[in-house]
């Protein structure tokens, strides 16, 4: 049995302001685009602790978080459980990865953690020691237990 719960974030966050849209004026009213969105995924539920199995701003998890995320950018239900999220999709190597996909972690003998990369070495999750935040894949943990890239069908 797999289990596919998450896993504790080291202290180093990466800080707000990579993750803001550009504000460059438009004059052509255009639909939002994914990375645009993913911003309002996280700027919604920023902060949201962590909780095993939870659904809710009351307590997330990280495949949860990717659940809630999808659903409001691409409009689309992915699998609830990290184990069955590392099944879904096609694999793509971690110099291909664009927005949108997932990036995946063993963290521990039986352990998985995913969230959603954002572009450079950034990806939002729920960290279990500090709630939905944003990390950076260089960073020396995500670094050590990184596993996987994957890249959903409907982020194509």
């Amino acid at each position: 049995m797999l289990l596919s719960g998450c896993s504790s974030t080291p202290s180093s966050v990466a800080p707000v302001s990579a993750v803001t849209p550009s504000s460059k004026p438009s004059h052509i009213a255009k639909k939002p685009t994914p990375q645009v969105n993913f911003v309002n995924v996280y700027q919604e539920w920023k902060g949201t602790p962590y909780r095993l199995g939870g659904t809710t701003k009351r307590g997330i998890d990280c495949s949860a978080f990717v659940q809630v995320g999808y659903a409001d950018v691409y409009q689309t239900m992915l699998p609830r459980t990290t184990s069955e999220l590392a099944k879904v999709g096609q694999w793509v190597s971690r110099n291909k990865a664009r927005y949108g996909d997932l990036v995946f972690f063993k963290t521990g003998y039986r352990t998985r953690h995913v969230g959603i990369y954002i572009g450079n070495d950034e990806f939002l999750h729920a960290s279990t020691s500090q709630g939905v935040i944003v990390s950076r894949l260089d960073n020396p943990y995500w670094r050590r237990t990184f596993w996987q890239i994957r890249r959903m069908p409907t982020a194509r």
